[in-house]
């Protein structure tokens, strides 16, 4: 099980949060990758590298992760820098999560064009392939695309795990399952918008039958292939709304095959609006069962 912390406090409020996170037993810790995200884009917000970083020297179990890395705002090679950089930081704690980037804030405070979903699909298959080459390379990188370009690029001294950090890449329609199944080492959801809990299952199940198609068109062994279910991204009821809540949705989630789920740190209001006493409950009451061994 995993966590999502907002990047929307100062650290000195966030780094109890990134702390407790290990200390509770979660597998995984996660923020978001955004200029701006919704409604908080007038509120205070903070960088996902800078936070991970902070992150990775005050932990020292737990694994950490981008959910998920954007394409509107960051060039494939740069980028490649900030993962080598935060993955040794992390040392080999780091996972990636990857996504193709959304029509709002991110693109628009920028003045970029508008993409279509051909176009963002295509940015985003480009984005992969072209992060991948550099984070494997031994040695100099040249490539052109349609929407990057990379001229003797170098991913040196590489990441700490081998061959490169494992990417996690978000997958919802066809052509970014295909991304998923080709270059991931996970995949993951959020369902999709649905009026009620039931509609937003199927979603799910919907979702992960195009991935399933497309890890079969790929000719990859599904069992190999880590499930990220991001309870809260789009769903109608907060995870951590109640203990019960969140156990019947970690239940639903095995059920259907996820390897991973993963809930919010509550907010006092607004976007994940919960208490922290149903945080401490599930710490205390679910996670035990699901805690990793300690590695010897």
């Amino acid at each position: 099980m995993g966590i999502v912390i907002l990047a929307d406090q100062p650290w000195s409020v966030a780094r109890r949060r990134w702390e407790a996170a290990e200390a509770y037993g979660f597998a995984h810790a996660w923020t978001y990758d955004h200029i701006g995200w919704r409604s908080l884009v007038d509120g205070p917000w903070f960088d996902a590298v800078p936070t991970l970083s902070a992150a990775a020297l005050c932990t020292s179990r737990i694994t950490l992760g981008t959910m998920v890395a954007s394409p509107n705002f960051r060039h494939p090679v740069h980028f490649a820098r900030e993962v080598t950089a935060l993955d040794d930081l992390a040392g080999g704690r780091l996972v990636l999560g990857i996504g193709a980037g959304g029509m709002g804030f991110d693109q628009a405070v920028l003045g970029l064009p508008e993409l279509s979903l051909g176009q963002r699909a295509r940015r985003f298959e480009e984005f992969v392939e072209l992060l991948d080459l550099v984070l494997r390379a031994p040695g100099a990188v040249t490539y052109r695309g349609r929407h990057y370009e990379a001229v003797e690029a170098r991913g040196l001294p590489g990441c700490v795990t081998k061959p490169r950090t494992p990417f996690v890449v978000a997958a919802n329609g066809p052509r970014a399952a295909a991304v998923a199944a080709r270059y991931g080492q996970g995949w993951v959801t959020g369902g999709g918008p649905a009026d009620d809990v039931a509609g937003w299952w199927r979603i799910v199940a919907d979702n992960q039958r195009r991935f399933d198609e497309a890890l079969d068109k790929a000719g990859h062994e599904p069992s190999h292939v880590d499930r990220y279910l991001v309870l809260d991204a789009s769903g109608p009821l907060y995870s951590l709304s109640s203990v019960t809540a969140f156990a019947d949705q970690l239940g639903r989630a095995a059920e259907l095959g996820f390897t991973d789920v993963v809930t919010h740190w509550p907010r006092a209001e607004g976007w994940f609006a919960g208490d922290e006493a149903v945080l401490e409950a599930v710490a205390a009451e679910v996670l035990p069962a699901y805690r990793r061994p300690p590695v010897e």
